[in-house]
């Protein structure tokens, strides 16, 4: 095994519309930039599924209604300043890059753009591309970097960790001076790592929903960027905020395919197993549109009173063309021979978005000088206790900019005798025997012990349980991985229980009940 080494401007770790918005906006201000993913293709991430929308601007709005909107979604929790900015600033960087400068051809109506509503947003808002979003933004932006002579594009490149002077430098005087990210050690898929040094680098790694047994996420979202950040010395923060999308389908054979919160906004209604439409029971004002977190409990408390693994939404008499406007997931659940133009949707809560994360300013930067981080990954204040619907692409567009504009003004390079003594990776001697069951075993028991233990509602005893679990767990992973070949399953599952340990950890000092965070009395 060889280390080889490069040099770039800016070094972004994630490929969706967070990070590709960063490398735009760096690239366009002359910067050059070497945007990564460790999956195979670049369009493999949380954007690209992505199903609702994207917040605009509809009839009769305002930046006041919307910051309204967000912060009382947030429950309160929300930095001011960063859901002013986003509300000021979205819509126009939606019109200027997403609408005139890539092209996404949002759907329309005679009126004009096709606008919806979903859960706990005031006025209809929402541009959508039928119920694939997130897919029609994600490859309209990579067509773009991909023709930007500044911006290289790489598959399948793990990161395995950030490289600071600190932390890295075989000079012991840099353990004294100020800590600085200069680049990531990168593994390749034939299990070479990579030392690629950058000015800045860009954390725009998704969320963490494969922590967890039900999820919406791709596999991918097992929290690499968080645990990163957390072991150079970044503060994570909000992490006990883990929202929970209220409607996964429920079916053995199709799993992770979100029922988009468009459904409700069109219409659609949550359904128990005796017949009764139940959300007016615990929203009586805004009923099936109430906040996630709100349905997500509901429906949890449906099942756990009926006995039962899910309940259903009802989507029978809309007013809309299903076919048409929800073609994805109609062909989707057509597929496994079930028809929701006739039959009710068999639904379940699954971890769906992360509103903590690496703690940044208004311009995505961390505490360490050369680290960014934006879009799910990080924590800037927007999304507070509970994230509205569908401002979750708007806040990745606005931040992606906002960070390649504030890296083009002040990131500088290191300098070459400071890389020069960064140590290259240091190889195990003697492997241990890898078994990927093992590390299969590992991650799904994890996501077990945090579904039951840290999930949509929390117990001090079972917060207790998760801690002393995890800590094991983590042990043995540590030292498994300090000898084991390196490999990105063992790199995931590194990072992934370290994260679930924030998360347990801090879910366990908030012992009130806010937003998506719920402590049941034990």
């Amino acid at each position: 095994m060889i280390t080889h080494r490069m040099y770039v401007d800016v070094l972004v770790l994630g490929s969706g519309l967070a990070g590709l918005s960063a490398a735009i906006s760096a690239a366009d201000e002359g910067l050059d930039v070497l945007v990564v993913s460790k999956e195979s293709e670049l369009k493999e991430c949380n954007t690209f599924y992505a199903q609702g929308g994207i917040v605009f601007s509809g009839e009769g709005d305002s930046p006041d209604l919307l910051a309204r909107d967000i912060e009382q979604a947030g429950a309160g929790v929300c930095f001011s300043d960063a859901v002013r900015l986003v509300a000021e600033e979205g819509p126009s960087l939606v019109k200027r890059y997403l609408i005139d400068d890539v092209g996404v051809e949002f759907d329309v109506s005679r009126e004009g753009f096709d606008f919806t509503r979903e859960g706990a947003h005031s006025i209809r808002r929402i541009l959508h591309v039928h119920d694939e979003t997130g897919r029609a933004i994600e490859l309209s932006f990579l067509r773009r970097v991909t023709d930007h002579q500044r911006i290289s594009l790489a598959a399948g490149y793990t990161a395995i960790d950030l490289i600071t002077n600190s932390h890295n430098s075989s000079n012991p005087e840099e353990l004294y001076r100020p800590t600085r990210v200069m680049g990531a050690y990168l593994l390749d898929s034939s299990g070479n790592v990579l030392i690629v040094f950058a000015a800045a680098v860009v954390l725009a790694t998704g969320g963490v929903g494969n922590l967890f047994l039900n999820t919406s996420n791709p596999p991918g979202a097992t929290g690499d960027g968080v645990a990163m950040a957390y072991r150079a010395g970044v503060p994570i923060i909000n992490a006990h905020y883990i929202q929970f999308h209220p409607t996964v389908l429920f079916h053995r054979d199709l799993k992770r395919l979100l029922i988009t919160e468009a459904f409700r906004g069109e219409g659609a209604r949550l359904l128990n197993h005796s017949g009764e439409y139940f959300m007016e029971r615990y929203s009586p004002d805004k009923k099936d549109l109430a906040p996630r977190d709100e349905v997500s409990r509901a429906i949890y408390a449906e099942m756990e009173a009926e006995g039962s693994d899910f309940v259903f939404l009802d989507a029978r008499n809309l007013d809309v063309d299903i076919k048409d406007r929800f073609s994805n997931i109609y062909a989707k659940c057509l597929e496994v021979g079930l028809d929701i133009t006739k039959d009710p949707i068999p639904v379940v809560p699954a971890a769906h978005y992360f509103c903590g994360g690496v703690k940044t300013d208004l311009s995505g930067a961390t505490i360490i000088p050369g680290l960014y981080a934006v879009g799910e990954c990080a924590c800037n204040g927007v999304h507070g206790a509970n994230r509205l619907a569908s401002v979750s692409l708007l806040e990745a567009l606005v931040f992606g900019i906002r960070a390649g504009k504030d890296i083009a003004s002040r990131a500088k390079k290191p300098s070459k005798l400071l890389m020069s003594e960064i140590r290259d990776w240091i190889y195990p001697a003697k492997e241990e025997f890898f078994d990927p069951v093992l590390i299969e075993s590992d991650l799904k028991y994890l996501r077990v012990l945090m579904w039951n233990y840290v999930g949509i509602v929390r117990t001090r005893k079972r917060l207790e349980r998760a801690m002393s679990d995890i800590h094991y767990l983590k042990q043995r992973i540590e030292q498994f991985y300090k000898s084991a070949e390196v490999r990105k399953d063992i790199v995931e599952l590194r990072n992934a229980v370290l994260v679930a340990e924030i998360i347990t950890r801090t879910a366990y000092a908030n012992p009130s009940s806010i937003g998506c965070h719920y402590i049941k009395t034990d």
